[in-house]
């Protein structure tokens, strides 16, 4: 019967202890603030070094096509867009950074008008300390 009486009481105790103590939260709170100082900005840096690399993939393509226009027609396309209609380009490519295919900067040739070369049109320096529209 003894034995039944102290395992109510230890029963009682534990049911009084269900939640948390201040301090165990504190601890874990500053653990969480801990990690995300150091994995937000890497986070951020990662987003950044990756619309650097979709711009250059970009236009490197946009060039390249720009180029194979000119091969097959002997002349500059006159936009962005008639690449598209002769399909040359399913779509017009994004600016990664400006998160537009409007923002585009066209480069006529010395010669005549077209397109003979693209820029990209955002403000700012990439990580290498690169303008983007030298790029």
């Amino acid at each position: 019967m003894a034995s039944l009486i102290c395992a109510g009481k230890n029963e009682g105790k534990r049911a009084d202890r269900r939640g948390f103590t201040l301090i165990e939260l504190l601890v874990v709170l500053a653990i969480l603030s801990l990690l995300l100082t150091i994995a937000v900005p890497r986070y951020f840096h990662s987003i950044q070094q990756s619309k650097e690399a979709v711009l250059k993939k970009n236009l490197h393509v946009t060039r390249e096509v720009i180029d194979k226009f000119y091969g097959d027609t002997g002349r500059y396309p006159q936009s962005l867009d008639e690449l598209v209609e002769r399909r040359y380009l399913r779509s017009l490519p994004v600016d990664p950074v400006t998160d537009s295919s409007a923002t585009w900067v066209l480069i006529a040739p010395e010669k005549g008008g077209g397109v003979y070369d693209i820029q990209s049109g955002a403000q700012g320096l990439t990580r290498d300390g690169l303008a983007f529209n030298r790029l």
